[in-house]
């Protein structure tokens, strides 16, 4: 860690800035007040926090971090900010730049154990305790505003060239949005107009590192461009291109960043990479089964991990998130923790990790397409009565439980459910770059898509051995049957494989 964390910032001179080599956008330069930010224990806790959890598991490539993503977010949010006030400097100042960067440094600084894994798979299902509601309601955004505050406060961070508290508060805005007294989140068209950090005349500002209102901001940028690169895969969207094409226009007394029309393809091949990147790598049918029985050993072993917080309370792997000095030393390295235990209590959730390094997962059985998931049913229901779906001819001498089968539900889509992102993207033309509207689907191609979100049910069998497997497969067939679904998107032979 550097030993400037308590040089007031006016003393820094520019040549406190640092340049990163990143292998995707190059030459990196990054403020003295980022490189202070960057230099503490809190913001390196992200080297130890896999970017796409699971995955690394089935693409050998996808061994980047959190740590990396989110210098590259706060170089692409310095990009497209300074893009904007180069066109139109009226607009934006020093601070408001200072701030975009710090937010899209900080945004991901609240992850858990493998990324998605933690605070979608794992916390939702920790039984109520102490912390009550808390842990089905969590989101890794809001420990991230609690790790931003944490980090400056424990590190004596000068935050000289911030006028606070407001600049605080729209670093916390961007990396989180204000909370509606309903409990959701508002949105920056709201009537009341629902931010502390900077007034409606700036509004545009707050869809530049994560955008709630259409989903392009430079958080995708980084990591669809970044995972794609260690995936192995193509990435069609250029976001360069965005950048160059952005203004700021007012639409509806609001002033949104808006594209320049001939980019409309452009931003539909982003979206499009979106829902690849989802179907071949986010929700890979190996990945998800892998970071269900990460996410399974961890429930095991929470009560038995005990972490050093505040004061000397020791917390548990779950309820951490209610402490950043415990959060802080919490990563992936709990995954060796488990694995490497000698511990009695810990010997249930060491298993199931020994089976992951064995290549010895949950069992893809096959997947249903049905026109809707239905709704009011639980995980647990159909596990039940895929247990009860006996074939005809029976089993085969094979007893099967729910405990046998695991079944996960799959989704698919552009960003917005079942909208089309792009009636929510405003465009101007070169003739009038200062008024911009919406753009209809017969102004863009006849080959859009007609639908928009899809959802598939994949069904997974616990037991390995062949015979099992193949009258677990037989028990989805008939359970399909049953509930009206297509038949499953697979034949016993290719069941019976064992690696994906």
């Amino acid at each position: 860690m550097s030993d400037s964390s308590t040089i007031p910032l006016k003393k820094l001179k520019m040549d406190d800035s640092k340049v990163f080599n990143d292998p995707i956008h190059g030459t990196v330069k990054l403020d003295p007040l980022l490189i202070k930010i960057i230099d503490t224990p809190q913001f390196q806790r992200l080297r130890n926090i896999k970017q796409l959890g699971g995955a690394y598991f089935v693409y050998p490539g996808a061994s980047h971090n959190r740590f990396e993503h989110s210098i590259g977010v706060a170089h692409l949010a310095g990009q497209l900010v300074e893009a904007l006030r180069a066109r139109q400097p009226e607009l934006i100042s020093d601070r408001d730049v200072l701030c975009v960067k710090i937010a899209g440094l900080c945004h991901d600084l609240g992850h858990g154990p493998f990324s998605h894994l933690y605070d979608q798979m794992f916390i939702p299902k920790v039984p109520p305790g102490p912390l009550g509601d808390k842990m089905a309601k969590w989101k890794h955004e809001e420990a991230s505003v609690e790790m931003f505050n944490h980090l400056v406060k424990s590190n004596n961070l000068k935050l000289d060239e911030l006028k606070l508290p407001e600049d605080m508060d729209f670093i916390r805005e961007m990396i989180n949005g204000p909370k509606d007294p309903k409990g959701g989140k508002k949105k920056p068209d709201a009537v009341e107009w629902p931010y502390k950090g900077r007034t409606k005349e700036k509004s545009f500002l707050y869809e530049i590192v994560a955008n709630e209102w259409n989903g392009i901001d430079v958080d995708k940028f980084d990591y669809f461009v970044r995972d794609c690169h260690h995936l192995g895969m193509k990435n069609n969207f250029d976001h360069l291109r965005f950048i160059q094409f952005a203004r700021v226009c007012e639409v509806e007394k609001r002033k949104h960043i808006c594209s320049r029309d001939k980019e409309v393809n452009n931003l539909y091949d982003m979206f499009y990479t979106r829902n690849c990147l989802h179907r071949r790598a986010y929700q890979h049918r190996v990945n998800k089964i892998i970071e269900y029985m990460i996410a399974e050993a961890f429930l095991k072993a929470d009560k038995h991990i005990q972490i050093e917080g505040s004061e000397g309370q020791l917390c548990t792997l779950s309820t951490a998130i209610e402490d950043m000095k415990a959060y802080t030393k919490l990563t992936d390295h709990v995954f060796d923790q488990i694995l490497n235990s000698s511990s009695v209590e810990l010997a249930e959730a060491k298993k199931i990790l020994e089976r992951i390094i064995s290549r010895d997962h949950y069992r893809f059985l096959g997947e249903t397409n049905p026109e809707q998931v239905p709704t009011g049913e639980s995980h647990l229901q159909w596990e039940e009565e895929l247990a009860a779906a006996v074939p005809e001819g029976g089993d085969g001498g094979v007893t099967l439980t729910r405990e046998d089968f695991v079944v996960l539900v799959a989704t698919f889509d552009y960003g917005k459910k079942d909208k089309d992102p792009i009636n929510n993207v405003y465009f101007y033309s070169k003739r009038s770059p200062d008024t911009a509207k919406p753009i209809t689907r017969d102004q863009v191609s006849k080959l859009l898509p007609e639908c928009f979100s899809e959802q598939l049910i994949r069904v997974y069998s616990r037991k390995t051995d062949e015979q099992s497997v193949e009258a677990a497969w037989k028990h989805f067939t008939k359970w399909c049957k049953e509930k009206g679904f297509p038949e499953p998107q697979n034949t016993p032979p290719e069941v019976l494989e064992h690696r994906e």
